[in-house]
């Protein structure tokens, strides 16, 4: 049954995340959980793997486009990686271990909240002519990086989750930055890091009473569709209305949410 309802997973979180630019973990991990019932220190870890493999294979394209904002860059990623190691000792802490992983999928659910919250604002009508306040000074915007990426970071390993839905919201309204840059600095970010955050997950998973097989075989057979299903919704978002498509997202973020906020333990 596995060799089909994962795959199917992963079709759906790739046009998801194709359609939205958002990480692909923002629908396995609920979807995994509805499925199988908690075991999130499991489905981080496989998150983690397909995180990067699928902002691996979008990183082209943004190269090709010269979106990558690169001074901006030099201070995302080495936050980001002291972030995400952070953020998966934070996951491993005892607090969250054993019967207690319930807490990381609840901690999950109320970020779903801040996705649905985000995607419903983004509804509004915006004025046609906003006025731009004056950019902050160099050194303004190298500190307001930084704790970007050390956000971004701390989420990914705690939650791992990708960087989209952190870091592109933060680069626009704190930075500044077009939407193209942001979200082609939120995969740079992610596959700088997410990579990390995936072997150290991965290999404390015994620490959980949990084999990393079980990750890999997870991984393996959700990363296929994951990466077809990427390259469709990239495709589609020129095609579908984007309000129809984020609508719909927005409707699973939120029972998915009451899922993961009701969880109860293993």
């Amino acid at each position: 049954m596995d060799y089909l309802i994962l795959p199917c997973i992963g079709l759906v979180m790739g046009l998801f995340g194709g359609l939205l630019g958002i990480g692909g973990s923002i629908v396995m991990i609920p979807a995994l959980t509805l499925t199988y019932g908690e075991n999130q220190h499991l489905y981080q870890a496989a998150a983690m793997i397909c995180n990067f493999c699928v902002a691996g294979s979008s990183l082209v394209g943004h190269w090709r486009a010269e979106a990558f904002v690169k001074p901006v860059l030099k201070q995302l990623i080495p936050s980001a990686i002291i972030g995400i190691l952070a953020g998966v000792a934070l996951s491993n802490c005892p607090c969250f271990g054993g019967n207690n992983s319930f807490w990381l999928a609840r901690l999950f659910g109320a970020f779903l909240v801040y996705v649905a919250a985000y995607n419903l604002l983004r509804f509004r009508p915006r004025p046609p002519n906003p006025s731009k306040p004056p950019p902050a000074s160099k050194q303004v915007q190298a500190m307001l990086s930084i704790g970007i990426g050390l956000l971004t970071g701390v989420g990914a390993g705690l939650l791992g989750i990708g960087a989209g839905t952190v870091s592109t919201p933060l680069q626009q309204l704190c930075l500044k930055m077009p939407l193209k840059n942001a979200m082609s600095n939120s995969a740079a970010m992610i596959v700088s890091m997410a990579w990390l955050g995936a072997i150290y997950k991965n290999g404390t998973l015994s620490e959980h009473s949990i084999a990393m097989t079980q990750s890999l075989r997870i991984a393996a057979l959700v990363l296929p569709t994951g990466i077809l299903g990427g390259y469709l919704g990239g495709h589609l978002m020129h095609a579908l209305p984007r309000n129809l498509v984020r609508a719909v997202f927005t409707v699973v973020c939120i029972l998915a949410a009451f899922r993961l906020l009701t969880v109860q333990p293993a």
